[in-house]
């Protein structure tokens, strides 16, 4: 799924699976999204990619890791 320069992105929000309370919307621009927003409320997200899932932590020195 592609977003347009300056479209909102948005849905249900998941952590390992489990549907959140809650959908929150994203800015892009271009192909760029500005970590602070995936980062406002968690410092985990959970990207799911064909069929699986990679798990982007943020850490206590501010810097991502990617793991499978």
């Amino acid at each position: 799924m592609s977003a347009a320069k300056g479209e909102k992105f948005g849905g249900p929000r998941t952590q390992a699976g489990n549907l959140a309370s809650s959908a929150r919307s994203l800015a892009f621009n271009g192909n760029r999204i500005d970590s602070r927003e995936l980062f406002a409320t968690e410092r985990e997200i959970i990207i799911a990619h064909g069929e699986e899932n990679y798990r982007l932590r943020l850490t206590s020195q501010n810097k991502l890791i990617l793991t499978k």
